[in-house]
């Protein structure tokens, strides 16, 4: 595929050669093929290599992607109080989970927050495999909020012990590798990664796969149609839910119910690509210098979930999150602040790309699962749209 994008730097093509080379092995090794879950996860973190393992700039200006906690403060301050709501209604101290805190500014700004309602948790822990991405979390917090810094604990796994408090993931669920299909003439095909001429291509199989051919038999198809299914949500929801002794399971990310993930009219699927700030659709394009993601199928995962043993406690667009857990008020104080001035406008441009409908609002999703938790969210409280899963 011919795509018009910015010329990558000659030491970052010489780095995603290297790793082609390494995805080129893999596929040698496999009898000529992968899955392109298999692909996508060398591409996006094989140690030292892949797009989340390595050290190039993913993240605001310099990068190819903007998070919701960069654009604002005030995103992170609405979950705080999300947070706090949790943390004061459980009996004793509870902690806070971050699983793959990006730069580390949501966390940063969430304790800060917590701490001006004298609402700590008794420790924050990250979970980050990336030691690219560690490094400049710490260097996040240290530079923002030091006297802080001793509440956060790094972990390269899951913890062993019970968790009780709240478990947040943001913009984590669109980087887990997904296997792709094509459904042609009644026939269900897997979309496989092979090579020709040290080229990466794509190859139809025939699959016998449960979950794929469960998800084939559960509806009626176009004679064409082209889409993705994360294999890897059920087995992950298992593992956070068994750690999660009494609190909630927080997820934001873009994506649908699956009545809407799987409409007849979503023929392409929803892969998407991200490098230097423009979205395309070609994930072999240098691979370890670009994002590849995918939408969230949020029914697959409440099903997941409840199969788990949590409560599905409740379903929403962002905006309406953000507007549940205090978003005029946190703006109006802002804009007292004799300190804001002329930052009013970045303030004002911010929330719009925050809850616009044109913009993340409605695209965007909040998701919370929980375990002997009962009290209504805050953030729900407007609009809970769970009848939609």
């Amino acid at each position: 595929m011919q795509i018009s994008l910015p010329p990558p730097h000659p030491t970052a093509i010489a780095h995603s050669h290297r790793l082609l080379e390494h995805i080129l092995s893999e596929i040698q090794k496999n009898q000529g093929m992968i899955s392109f879950a298999d692909y996508m996860n060398l591409a996006l973190y094989t140690p030292g290599l892949g797009y989340y393992s390595a050290g190039a700039e993913k993240f605001n200006a310099p990068g190819d992607f903007i998070t919701a906690p960069e654009i604002s403060p005030i995103f992170s301050e609405c979950l705080a109080n999300q947070c706090q709501q949790i943390l004061e209604s459980l009996p004793k101290a509870g902690d806070i989970l971050e699983l793959g805190a990006g730069t580390g500014k949501m966390a940063a700004d969430i304790l800060c927050y917590l701490e001006k309602q004298n609402s700590l948790p008794h420790t924050y822990f990250i979970l980050e495999p990336s030691a690219d991405l560690k490094k400049r979390q710490q260097e996040t917090l240290q530079f923002n909020c030091p006297h802080l810094y001793s509440f956060v604990e790094w972990l390269d796994y899951l913890p062993t012990k019970k968790f009780c408090g709240v478990i947040l993931a943001n913009e984590v669920l669109d980087a887990m590798p997904i296997n792709r299909f094509e459904i042609n003439d009644n026939l269900l095909f897997e979309i496989m990664v092979t090579q020709k001429n040290n080229q990466l291509q794509t190859l139809k199989k025939e699959t016998n796969d449960r979950e794929l051919l469960a998800l084939y038999h559960s509806q009626d198809w176009p004679s064409v149609y082209s889409s993705e299914i994360n294999l890897n949500l059920k087995p992950w929801i298992k593992s956070v839910s068994n750690i999660l002794e009494r609190g909630v399971i927080l997820l934001i990310d873009y994506g649908f119910p699956q009545s809407e993930y799987y409409h007849p009219d979503r023929t392409m699927g929803t892969l998407n690509c991200h490098y230097r700030h423009h979205s395309h659709s070609d994930p072999f394009y240098y691979p370890g210098l670009q994002d590849i993601t995918a939408h969230v199928d949020f029914s697959s995962l409440t099903e997941a979930a409840i199969e788990s043993g949590l409560m599905l406690a409740g379903y929403t667009n962002q905006a309406a999150f953000l507007l549940g857990c205090g978003l005029i008020n946190l703006v109006e104080n802002n804009e007292n602040n004799p300190k804001i001035g002329s930052k009013k406008f970045a303030i004002n441009h911010a929330i719009h790309l925050l809850t616009s409908p044109a913009e993340m609002g409605e695209l965007f999703k909040v998701i919370a699962f929980s375990r002997d938790f009962d009290e209504p969210l805050i953030g729900f409280c407007l609009k809970d749209y769970q009848y939609r899963l």
